[in-house]
């Protein structure tokens, strides 16, 4: 038990269980956190939106009682008749009780929630229109909410919702009463009081819109903290005092208190304050079942990671198993054998090792005589392509000198001029020539050129003697004159051909032109050649068809322009411009060194020949 205690397969099976459990643990834990946060910042917005839309239920509802009352106390006839002094005739009584009605009618048949509607005059007459048969209360100028009607100076009086009609003794239907009072339009005096009792349905159906749970509560108070309807059978008015649920500002006010999320807003309006009261219990269902979720996952994690332990335990430890006794073969001499296991990487990795350690000397047996052979074989082909440069730059002077003394001046110009364009160019490096040595290379190159062409070429060189010393790589002209004639100038035929080589220069850089008024490029090709020429890292080097330049001795212009870009920056290269059957100038931009920029490189402006 003790040696089982200590071997690596129970070690790793307690290591990793234990640490999946405490994982899953852990993440469940932040999980139901982080959701229980969530949820009560869902809760809490939700319950901001359903009661800024109740206020807005609430806000619409009110207007349009508002407007329907205006249309009653503003109607000239009701104010007129109202404004007269009572006179002892029936005949005028009743001719005004009908008018009054027609009006009253009018209003009541335009709004389907009306019950009644009822103007109580100051000298005690009362005009009622309703569903049925009204008998009025006589003491009705008694009751509080008469009261608080002629108390007002002319705004609506929201009276609330009450079980029955509060003036009509047959009315038994629960009731929303609104008043307010009449005034003459000329004299400004008081003449009696409108009363409107509406069904509460549209109040009700707004204070459930508040709702956010089963068990949740809606309770509609006035100003003085008076209940006026609630959804709720019973209720603690002392305990709906005690709340501090008080809006400021009109903004909705959200709070948890004795275990319940209490929401409210006023209503302007009204002077209103709507309070919903919701309880934990309806809150935290989806928590519960958030928890009861976590529980179960948890427990079928845990049950996996067990699964997983004894397997992973045992993946680590079996393939060591069987290291440990290969490695007791080597211990005796059997270095011929050859482990396969396949586990996790860095046993594999392992495993790996132990097999070439194994086969490691025969291995390097055979390395060392292939590389011996090959570098023999190596040595002997370079001897074999060696080649003395100077024995081929004797051999041309001395035919330049032969030629001579015959008198063939100009074929000797062409030889000498090839000795000299075959020095230059086999001695190759790395470094930077100066601009004069570039421009004497290619003169000797023009030389053969303008032979060759029995005078069908012009050339001109017009570089001034302060940039002579511009620093550039090795063999940069050469190739772009190199095209310019073989593929613009020698096409020519019913025109000379005119290559001229200048340079410009601003503040901060030398443009250095090589310009021919050759057969030209057509736009698709030139278009390629510069989308080449901007990414030459990328670009692939290959023959172009139909006109396209390219550069023979594998060094072409996409070559000359990374050379270029190495030793100056992507701001500086080459560039391309032609037009079709007139000509082409390439544009090869370099920095203006300080020294150049004062009168030239120190020494002359030149650099040593590299010959």
């Amino acid at each position: 038990m003790s040696r089982g205690f200590h071997s690596i397969q129970y070690r790793l099976f307690v290591l990793f269980l234990f640490s999946m459990s405490a994982i899953v643990l852990i993440v469940s834990i932040l999980y139901y956190n982080r959701t229980t946060v969530q949820f009560h910042e869902k809760v809490s917005g939700l319950a901001k939106q359903n009661v800024s839309q109740t206020a807005g239920l609430f806000d619409l509802l009110l207007k349009g009682y508002d407007s329907m009352s205006k249309s009653v106390i503003g109607n000239n006839d009701l104010n007129r008749i109202l404004s007269l002094s009572p006179v002892d005739s029936p005949a005028v009584d009743y001719f005004n009780e009908r008018s009054i009605t027609n009006i009253l009618g009018a209003v009541f048949l335009s709004k389907e929630d009306l019950i009644g509607i009822h103007v109580l005059t100051d000298y005690g007459k009362v005009y009622s229109y309703g569903n049925y048969g009204n008998v009025i209360d006589p003491d009705y100028a008694k009751a509080d909410w008469y009261r608080k009607v002629n108390e007002s100076p002319g705004s609506m009086v929201w009276l609330g919702v009450f079980e029955r009609s509060i003036i009509d003794q047959i009315e038994n239907q629960t009731v929303f009463a609104f008043a307010r009072p009449i005034f003459d339009l000329n004299s400004h005096k008081r003449v009696g009081v409108a009363l409107f009792e509406t069904s509460p349905q549209a109040i009700f159906k707004a204070m459930d819109n508040l709702k956010l749970g089963a068990h949740s509560q809606v309770y509609l108070m006035s100003g003085e903290g008076k209940l006026i309807s609630t959804t709720s059978k019973a209720w603690d008015e002392p305990w709906l005092a005690s709340l501090e649920q008080r809006p400021k500002d009109g903004d909705p006010v959200v709070i948890e208190q004795d275990k319940q999320l209490i929401v409210s807003t006023e209503l302007p309006y009204a002077d209103w304050t709507v309070l919903s009261v919701t309880p934990d219990q309806d809150l935290n269902v989806e928590l519960t079942e958030t928890k009861r979720f976590l529980v179960l996952v948890a427990a079928a994690l845990v049950l996996v990671a067990t699964i997983l332990a004894s397997v992973f335990s045992r993946t680590i430890s079996s393939p060591l198993k069987r290291l440990i006794s290969e490695m007791k073969q080597v211990e005796i001499g059997n270095f011929r054998g050859s482990l396969n296991v396949t586990s996790y990487q860095e046993i594999n990795i392992l495993v790996a090792s132990f097999n070439q350690m194994v086969n490691q000397i025969a291995e390097l047996i055979e390395r060392v005589k292939i590389s011996s052979v090959s570098e023999k074989n190596a040595e002997l082909k370079a001897l074999q392509s060696q080649v003395n440069p100077h024995f081929l730059y004797n051999t041309l002077d001395m035919i330049y000198w032969m030629l001579d003394e015959k008198g063939h001046d100009r074929l000797g110009e062409v030889v000498l001029s090839l000795s000299r364009l075959f020095r230059y160019s086999s001695h190759w490096d790395e470094g930077a020539v100066s601009l004069r040595e570039e421009i004497e290379q290619i003169e000797h190159y023009l030389t053969i050129i303008v032979t060759r062409l029995e005078g069908r070429l012009t050339v001109d060189i017009d570089v001034a003697e302060q940039w002579l010393g511009i620093p550039l790589p090795k063999m940069t002209l050469q190739p772009i004159i190199e095209n310019a004639v073989k593929y613009g100038l020698e096409p020519l035929v019913e025109r000379s051909g005119v290559l001229r080589v200048y340079a410009e220069a601003d503040e901060l850089k030398l443009r250095i032109m090589v310009q021919d008024n050759g057969a030209g490029i057509e736009g698709a090709a030139l278009a390629k050649l510069n989308a080449s020429l901007q990414n030459p890292e990328e670009a692939v080097v290959h023959e172009e068809s139909k006109g396209a330049r390219h550069s023979g001795g594998g060094i072409g212009l996409v070559n000359l322009q990374r050379r270029l870009r190495h030793m100056y920056g992507e701001a500086y290269g080459v560039e391309l411009r032609s037009v079709l059957n007139q000509g082409t100038t390439a544009i090869i931009t370099v920095p203006l060194l300080p020294a150049v920029k004062e009168g030239g490189i120190a020494g002359g402006g030149e650099y040593p020949h590299r010959g």
